[in-house]
């Protein structure tokens, strides 16, 4: 499972130094069913990525797979979902027993989240390199 990667085919916006921009539609996999039309939960979505490349091999308009590890994720899963759920639930469990309202124990429970998306927002630039893409050229 270690080489498992998420591929996705884009096209590649704009070039700024060693930073390219790569514009691609996100699909689920229900997006892509023959009964979509009928079915409330297609998805698709356009994404832009920002991929470091200081290869020079890529130019505004071609297409290219966007590639990234599996493994990578399933990092991108505890950080966005798993760890604030964590967050609230805890927080929730503490609050409701050390205060006496239900109300001001849910609101401590949902406000611990903004220290934590302020320190992913100040973290950014470290998960640009952890949550790092590839690019392939398409044969």
């Amino acid at each position: 499972m270690a080489n498992e990667v998420i591929e996705h085919r884009g096209k590649v916006d704009r070039i700024e130094g060693n930073q390219v921009h790569v514009h691609f539609l996100n699909v689920s996999a229900c997006a892509s069913c023959h009964a979509k039309g009928v079915c409330t939960a297609a998805d698709m979505e356009n994404k832009e990525v920002e991929v470091f490349d200081s290869s020079g091999r890529f130019n505004e308009g071609e297409e290219v797979n966007v590639v990234m590890r599996q493994s990578l994720g399933f990092k991108a899963l505890i950080y966005g979902y798993m760890i604030p759920f964590l967050l609230v639930l805890v927080t929730l469990l503490v609050s409701s027993k050390g205060f006496s309202s239900e109300v001001v124990a849910g609101i401590t429970s949902l406000a611990i989240l903004v220290p934590y998306y302020l320190w992913l927002y100040w973290r950014r630039s470290h998960f640009k390199k952890v949550f790092s893409f590839e690019l392939q050229k398409i044969r």
